[in-house]
């Protein structure tokens, strides 16, 4: 039986393992995570003066998380960062008291707007982690899991994501995606996302015939893309994220990322569906705009 005291199998741990197991979180997301709740559970074990179980953490007060934050402040935590690790803590402990109430109400740091820019993998993850983490249900949790990284992962619109019929499955290493003027395209599926699309499909209570939607509401019918920016839209604001941080975001960074890669505009201009080439070389000035940054911050003569 698992032990979640100071036991071989420690909470932090435990909660890794729920994440990697059950939600499906990439390697990256699970060790950021875990790294986040062992921080959280050293200091509340030097904080309180006893061991922290699981029973102690559903007990947390909104004051034991600023003391925490605020010795992370005195690490030299920034506010984005600050804003992520915030997000992480309240993950851990609505599984450690099981999602019921359990989570101390406490308002994150200001972050400040900064030029507009794709979001990094690690952000892109972090962003589909936490919108799954916040889902009222876990087969909801596992839905959005897949819609978004079927956005950042295969570079679609949210349209078309959720235009898929249950007739894609079963799965194989391609996905053929209808875009506008209803053009059809193949797109390549990571094995990444392939398995988060599964996961949802298994987990999903509703039938799913090969005419109907794949992705469906809480109530069973078709998913509606409202739902999937409002869920985003919450969890930029917890994880310090910028206003342009939208589900469309996600495209955009699939496409600059590929392009620093080493990609040629002719595949990127197939990958994403684009009718014209000139609607894919804007993406030669973000990947340049986001080179110039980094000469900037570490040339020493820039």
């Amino acid at each position: 039986m698992e032990r979640t005291d100071a036991g071989p199998v420690t909470i932090a741990a435990a909660w890794g393992q729920h994440l990697a197991r059950d939600r499906r979180r990439s390697v990256h997301t699970v060790r950021a995570y875990v790294a986040t709740a062992a921080r959280l559970t050293s200091f509340l074990q030097r904080h309180w003066g006893g061991p922290v179980t699981r029973q102690a953490l559903a007990k947390a007060t909104a004051a034991d998380l600023r003391a925490f934050l605020a010795e992370r402040r005195g690490d030299g935590l920034g506010n984005n960062s600050a804003a992520r690790e915030l997000s992480a803590m309240r993950g851990f402990l609505s599984w450690a008291g099981e999602g019921a109430g359990s989570v101390p109400r406490l308002r994150g740091p200001k972050v400040k707007k900064g030029v507009p820019r794709p979001i990094s993998p690690d952000e892109a993850l972090a962003l589909a982690g936490d919108v799954a983490d916040e889902a009222r249900e876990p087969w909801i949790g596992a839905r959005d899991w897949a819609v978004l990284l079927l956005l950042y992962g295969a570079g679609l619109r949210i349209g078309e994501a959720l235009g898929l019929t249950a007739a894609v499955l079963p799965l194989g290493e391609t996905l053929s995606v209808v875009g506008k003027r209803a053009k059809t395209r193949v797109v390549p599926l990571l094995p990444q996302v392939r398995a988060a699309m599964e996961a949802y499909a298994e987990q999903c209570p509703w039938p799913l015939p090969r005419d109907g939607a794949l992705f469906r509401g809480a109530k069973g019918g078709p998913l509606a893309a409202g739902v999937v920016r409002h869920s985003v839209q919450a969890a930029r604001g917890r994880l310090g994220l910028g206003e342009r941080t939208t589900p469309h975001a996600l495209r955009h960074s699939f496409a600059t990322h590929l392009l620093g890669r080493g990609a040629d505009l002719r595949s990127l201009q197939e990958l994403l569906g684009h009718a014209s080439l000139g609607s894919t070389q804007v993406y030669t000035a973000v990947d340049a705009a986001h080179l110039l940054d980094v000469y900037r911050n570490a040339h020493p003569r820039a």
